[in-house]
């Protein structure tokens, strides 16, 4: 378990639902894995660095579910949606409900205009996990 989500976990609990802490600490990991790919591609194509936010870097409620998508694959492979079914992820508004609880628990940070609705339906988990991958 991330050491973050250790040291928070019984402020995190009453909120997590049917997400484990191993949800948790994946999201986390999701998300810097995102945001380096999100600042060498922007590098690559010498455009503008990502929005900067209270000394953090901003990433939308999409690219952080295609970041997730990526690094669930990186990090299971063709196991990637039955780990993730296990923790209870079973669509992107899942990984939006994860991301607002770590909110609430200051793990996360978010922007004004970011919301629990950025994260619907951004992909749907059997094509993104499954059928392209040869995994029906």
């Amino acid at each position: 378990m991330n050491a973050e989500i250790a040291l928070l976990w019984d402020q995190i609990k009453p909120h997590a639902g049917r997400f484990p802490p191993a949800a948790f600490a994946f999201v986390q990991g999701g998300l810097r894995h995102t945001v380096e790919r999100i600042v060498e591609k922007r590098e690559q194509n010498d455009t503008a660095e990502l929005e900067e936010t209270d000394g953090g870097r901003h990433v939308s409620g999409q690219e952080l579910c295609i970041g997730l998508r990526e690094y669930a694959l990186s990090q299971f492979g063709r196991l990637a949606r039955t780990v993730l079914a296990s923790w209870g992820i079973r669509r992107t508004e899942d990984f939006g409900r994860i991301v607002f609880i770590l909110v609430e628990a200051g793990l996360m940070r978010k922007t004004d205009s970011d919301s629990i609705e950025d994260f619907e339906a951004v992909y749907e988990f059997d094509e993104a996990f499954g059928a392209e991958l040869g995994v029906a």
